[in-house]
């Protein structure tokens, strides 16, 4: 399969990555770069990159835009790198799909410890989980039906994985909220009922289910021959 534990670095300042780019490999990292958001896409269509750092102004777009498009299908850790700095660019970074955010100009003692900070989150948890039929490759995004790829956006892949991982256990809103959408429901479950409701229709009705008790939140049920299993 390739490489699939190189770092990505998305940046036009060819100083900046040349310097990046030695500093990772003398750590032992293996590193790829991308000049462009066209090159970027190239490389993660053709391995998932364990992370990426993401500058947001590159010379063919905006490295938000990016980031937005790529959390529709995978979750890879990503540390976003750019001279924007008032308290919204972050707000929007973060927001966007981003794990982590550092300021230009940056020392590269903090470069390396914001990286490695982000990829030993990103490995508390194996590439691959398995719950009844489902399988989560946690690298690429994806999540598969005794081996269907269920072609699932991001915040579905999340849901799903989250529920997965509950093991039968319900999980209320504000709970899924705080988790998927880092934020309180406010009184507005739209977006999680929208979620759900696209999940279902996905997962097919034959095999696991979203199901929701009130008083007690959403659960993942498995069909009762994986239970038997």
């Amino acid at each position: 399969m390739g490489d699939r534990k190189y770092l990505l670095l998305v940046e036009d300042d060819r100083a900046i990555q040349a310097n990046n780019k030695k500093i990772l490999e003398r750590r032992g990292y293996s590193v790829r770069l991308a000049f462009t958001l066209s090159e970027a896409r190239a490389a993660v269509a053709s391995e998932p990159p364990r992370a990426i750092i993401l500058d947001v102004r590159l010379p063919d777009g905006d490295g938000i835009d990016f980031l937005r498009e790529l959390r529709e299908t995978s979750t890879v850790p990503v540390l976003m790198l750019t001279a924007l700095n008032t308290p919204s660019d972050v707000v929007n970074c973060l927001e966007s799909g981003g794990d982590l955010y550092l300021s230009k100009p940056y020392q590269l003692i903090v470069f390396l410890s914001h990286l490695e900070a982000l990829l030993r989150r990103a490995d508390e948890f194996p590439e691959f989980v398995k719950y009844g039929p489902l399988t989560f490759d946690i690298g690429s995004g994806q999540a598969f039906l005794d081996g269907a790829d269920l072609l699932l956006r991001r915040k579905e892949f999340d849901l799903l994985l989250l529920l997965a991982r509950m093991k039968g256990k319900p999980a209320g809103g504000e709970y899924i909220y705080g988790k998927i959408w880092n934020q309180p429901v406010s009184g507005d479950m739209n977006a999680l009922q929208t979620v759900v409701s696209r999940l279902r229709k996905k997962l097919g009705g034959s095999g696991p289910d979203v199901c929701y008790k009130r008083g007690s939140g959403y659960t993942l049920e498995l069909p009762q021959r994986s239970v038997q299993e």
